[in-house]
């Protein structure tokens, strides 16, 4: 009973001291580093001769953690790819998951135009001169980088699409794609400079796709909105096949009466149809597809003024408001 005592008293002995080391170490080590520059205080900070610590961690306390985070990391990116191919197995390349009413786009399809200004994308000036190249040139380069894709059909992917020649009597099926031919352009073609260089410019313009969208036509000629252009009435009322009535109409014109004076006649190509014909609705993203374009050509618009142009896309279910440019597209002109 007394050896017992004996060892644990020496064990209480033995244990303080190791304590009074310990302080007396750390003190004269807080000594040592009160004599140290600052410059060696961070060198130290980085390597420790005498701990042999790195950053303030020894060699196997650096293997501990990097393996804990190696391991962490790991089983996360583990987890966030498998949740990924989940999430892309609900999704279609072709078809997307929110159309038509519930997509941000919405339902209502806005009007383009090219050529468009390059410098300053918020301008819509188209500003030449037709006796100068270099000033129209820049415009005919515009749009010819546009029409690539329509003169060369090839560049685009095709896949399995099929493309047809579509009538308003033979509507492409499933797979299909009409065909744009540029042939019915006419004047508004590239060996023509699109006619920019005699002042008489084509402009071309497209409906901007909405997957899944088909357009509600006026194809009455005797129900037609007051506000659309009597030439357009005229047109519509002069085609007798009720099929060929199924268009998305197209109208361009001055905004104010003094640039409807000053824009003069306007010519549309294909002239069968003064606008987007039906068979290319709805736009299904199928291989091979190109958007209906209209080629617009300003015959004689009066120089050294600029013109307010707007061009309006004619449908039931296509809402026009000027102020928002909905349903048009606005852009001006001046020909020196």
């Amino acid at each position: 009973m007394r050896e017992k005592k004996i060892s644990q008293v020496s064990c209480r002995t033995f244990s303080r001291q190791e304590e009074l080391l310990q302080i007396q170490a750390k003190y004269l080590e807080h000594v040592e580093e009160q004599k140290l520059t600052k410059t060696q205080i961070f060198l130290k900070s980085i390597y420790d001769k005498k701990r042999k610590t790195f950053f303030g961690r020894t060699g196997m306390s650096w293997a501990k953690i990097g393996l804990f985070y190696l391991i962490f990391y790991g089983m996360l990116s583990s987890m966030v790819s498998v949740c990924m191919w989940v999430f892309f197995q609900t999704l279609d390349p072709r078809i997307p998951k929110w159309q038509l009413d519930r997509s941000l786009i919405g339902t209502n399809p806005g009007l383009g135009f090219r050529p468009m200004p390059v410098n300053n994308e918020e301008s819509t000036l188209i500003w030449f001169k037709g006796s100068n190249k270099t000033s129209y040139l820049h415009w005919v380069d515009n749009i010819l980088q546009f029409l690539d894709k329509y003169y060369v059909p090839s560049k685009i992917a095709k896949g399995n699409g099929q493309i047809k020649t579509c009538s308003h009597h033979d509507y492409p099926a499933i797979g299909e794609v009409c065909e744009v031919d540029v042939r019915d352009w006419e004047e508004c073609n590239r060996d023509q400079f699109f006619n920019y260089h005699k002042n008489s410019p084509c402009i071309f313009l497209k409906l901007n796709k909405i997957y899944g969208w088909t357009p509600e036509y006026y194809d009455d000629p005797y129900n037609l909105p007051e506000e659309m252009p009597d030439t357009l009435k005229n047109h519509i009322r002069s085609i007798n096949n009720t099929r060929e009535l199924q268009n998305v109409w197209l109208s361009c014109h001055g905004e104010n009466p003094a640039d409807r004076e000053y824009l003069g006649p306007v010519t549309y190509y294909p002239r069968a149809v003064q606008g987007f014909p039906g068979y290319y609705f709805p736009y299904l993203n199928s291989e091979g597809y190109l958007s209906p374009l209209v080629a617009v050509k300003f015959e004689r618009p009066v120089s050294g003024i600029v013109i307010n142009v707007e061009c309006r896309a004619w449908a039931k279910n296509i809402i026009y408001n000027r102020g928002d440019r909905m349903g048009s597209v606005h852009f001006e002109l001046l020909i020196d």
